[in-house]
């Protein structure tokens, strides 16, 4: 493993942040729509960031 600068750990940790934010601003705007392609939209929305969450977390491995 290359070594990460104390720059790129606080970078990794705002974007791992944000990510974690919009999976669950997401995940509640599924659980409150009436329309199914909108339920879905926010459902494939939320289920993004998780994935891009969960990639920037293995830097941290």
């Amino acid at each position: 493993m290359t070594n990460i600068t104390e720059l790129d750990l606080q970078n990794l940790r705002h974007l791992i942040g944000g990510f974690e934010v919009t999976h669950c601003k997401m995940q509640g705007y599924a659980e409150q729509a009436q329309d199914p392609q909108i339920k879905q939209y926010f459902q494939k929305s939320a289920q993004s960031a998780m994935q891009s969450k969960q990639q920037l977390m293995q830097f941290l491995q």
